[in-house]
């Protein structure tokens, strides 16, 4: 049988982890973002006016009475942006439900870090600046996740992906407080009326998503509503985008949802009327939560349209030699890029190091103290919040040394990060894990533990990673990953383990299948039916079952004994139990040391992902 190249996993296509989704897109939003700054500069070094005309131009909407209107550059800076600070709060939200945060007490040190790396900036700014435009303290607390994680993408190739999980549970707590902030702080001229307004929609949008989910319009006109109070009573409305996104849970789809969707689906395909195809749309809709469906949405628009339109209408700068001699002659610039640069830095290293000391290290960090300088570090780049501050305190001449001061910090952050990483590579495989990954212990994500007596295993059995696939004997996707596997398995230190999770709804002869390997199995031959159904995934009926069993020399009389009275099949329907509890509800499903794998199943991805499970087994032993 011959397989096309692996691709990501079936799991993986249908529940689609955002997290992982969109690291896969920072480094090429990171490029569109810098790009933006690019061409922001030479615009308005080409044409000041021309630039801060077309970014002032007014944009007008009217119903009946009621008129709103405001320039280009608020549209942009406090409507388009709402949808930005709602992903990263659904990114978030989901850390709390699905990910390592769902253990409450591996909040406390990155949020800790991510208040000190806001705190110890501001100080630093306020000793260092006692001029005019002072009260732009705000300008330094907060780090740009996306121009941020998009750099660690590109400097961080190799690095584990929970130093990216630790960077985005610092940044979410920054990006959190720092929009609370600029709310009390740089708001003035409050409006009680429209600010009730705005609850009230707020409230009903609650009431509605209580009362059904069907829905989407409805919602969507509330936080409309909710949005243009904000704007009306003086708030900016993009806190409005991260209350929304942290709102939003994340849950795995279970089987039963998943079954009922493909049901319909099944009844689409036997009658294709319209009806049946909304029923199907919605049966498969229903089975993923919003918070997934939403990033999957939005993450392209956030990362090649909204920010870098974020950027091209704010990072505008006039730059000559003499603006560039006077700006870098006067305090402000310096006082912001030192922030950034030491402070944020000093912030984060030292409030995880004075967590770990006051919990007598039972608080750690989730990765090693180079990952946690390297958070540091790339905690250094401010953009977003730090222009949208600046904007609302600043103006004129101090305006434009605001903003060279914010790329100014950002350059040199990206130096000293890449600085940072690069000694990783010269080191020893157990000082790198050391360095990297810490020494917290993860969370495991397996419930129900490797059993020699009950498992299907190949391998060592003194292996230090274990690669656990549960799979489907008719599932293409697990036929074209068992060539990976084999791959993998000429790795004389890795332990392979098969559990069973017949996917019946859509794969007709799994369940049998299923039962013949087990029926193989008990005459001794269990690897070897499983290879050849898994070669032959297009003769799995009951007498192609039979031909397997002659070709492997089986008694043919137990074999289809066992098949005939399903003697195997409390066997199969036990993995299918601890697939459950698992949270797996697709294939193929791989563990790595008991930790969920999530993303593709190709040969770079599984490889580096057991790598990186042999490092931390390394600093266990």
């Amino acid at each position: 049988m011959v397989y096309a190249e692996p691709e990501t996993t079936r799991w993986v296509n249908r529940v689609a982890t955002p997290l992982r989704a969109f690291a896969a897109a920072e480094s090429s939003g990171a490029a569109a973002l810098v790009g933006a700054v690019v061409v922001a500069l030479v615009w308005c070094t080409a044409s000041p006016g021309g630039y801060e005309s077309f970014w002032s131009t007014r944009l007008s909407i009217a119903l009946g009475d009621h008129h709103l209107g405001e320039t280009l550059r608020v549209w942009v800076n406090s409507g388009l942006m709402t949808i930005f600070f709602l992903v990263v709060g659904l990114e978030a939200r989901r850390e709390f439900d699905l990910g390592d945060l769902r253990e409450r007490r591996r909040f406390v040190l990155p949020c800790a870090a991510g208040l000190a790396g806001m705190a110890v900036p501001v100080a630093v700014y306020l000793l260092m600046f006692h001029g005019e435009g002072r009260d732009a303290w705000g300008m330094v607390m907060s780090t740009d996740t996306a121009l941020a994680l998009g750099l660690l993408s590109v400097v961080g190739r190799g690095l584990p992906d929970r130093l990216r999980v630790f960077l985005v549970t610092v940044f979410v707590v920054d990006d959190v407080v720092a929009l609370v902030v600029v709310t009390l702080a740089y708001t003035d001229d409050v409006a009680l009326r429209p600010l009730l307004v705005a609850l009230v929609a707020l409230g009903l949008v609650l009431v509605v998503r209580r009362v059904t989910s069907r829905t989407v319009l409805v919602p969507v006109l509330l936080l409309g509503v909710a949005w243009v109070g904000l704007l009306e009573g003086g708030v900016d409305p993009i806190v409005l985008g991260l209350v929304v996104g942290l709102a939003t849970s994340a849950y795995a789809p279970s089987r039963d949802d998943l079954e009922q969707a493909s049901s319909l689906f099944l009844g689409f395909r036997e009658q294709p009327t319209a009806e049946l195809a909304l029923a199907a749309n919605a049966g498969v809709l229903r089975s993923l939560s919003s918070n997934a469906l939403l990033q999957s949405r939005l993450q392209p628009w956030t990362g090649y349209v909204v920010v870098p339109l974020f950027a091209l209408a704010n990072a505008g700068l006039s730059v000559d030699l003499d603006f560039l001699r006077e700006a870098y002659s006067q305090g402000l610039v310096w006082a912001i890029v030192v922030a950034y640069v030491v402070g944020k830095p000093i912030g984060v290293v030292g409030a995880s190091w004075l967590v770990e000391r006051l919990t007598g290290g039972s608080v750690r960090p989730a990765v090693g103290w180079t990952g946690v300088i390297g958070s540091g570090t790339l905690a250094g780049i401010g953009f977003t919040v730090s222009f949208i501050v600046a904007d609302k305190a600043l103006a004129g001449t101090q305006l434009a040394e605001a903003k060279l001061g914010v790329l100014t910090a950002a350059l040199v952050t990206t130096a000293v990060s890449v600085v940072v990483f690069a000694r990783t590579k010269h080191m020893n495989e157990v000082r790198r894990a050391r360095a990297l990954l810490g020494e917290a212990t993860p969370l495991v994500d397996l419930y129900c533990e490797i059993n020699p007596d009950r498992d299907h295993i190949r391998g060592s059995a003194t292996a230090m990673v274990t690669l656990l696939e549960y799979g489907d004997l008719e599932c293409p996707y697990c036929g074209r990953a068992e060539r990976v596997v084999r791959e993998l398995l000429e790795d004389t230190d890795l332990r392979y383990v098969w559990r069973h999770l017949p996917l019946g709804d859509v794969h007709p002869h799994a369940q049998l299948a299923a039962e013949a390997s087990e029926a193989a199995g008990a005459q001794g031959r269990f690897w070897e039916m499983h290879d050849r159904l898994l070669d032959h995934q297009d003769r799995l009926e009951p007498p192609h079952l039979m031909e397997h069993a002659r070709a492997l020399g089986l008694d043919l009389v137990r074999f289809k004994e066992d098949l005939v009275e399903h003697r195997h099949a409390a066997r199969v329907a036990r993995d299918v139990s601890s697939a459950d509890v698992s949270g797996v509800a697709g294939t193929p499903t791989f563990f790595i040391n008991g930790r969920r794998h999530h993303g593709s199943f190709n040969l770079e991805t599984l490889s580096a992902a057991i790598a990186d499970a042999r490092a931390r087994a390394l600093l266990q032993t």
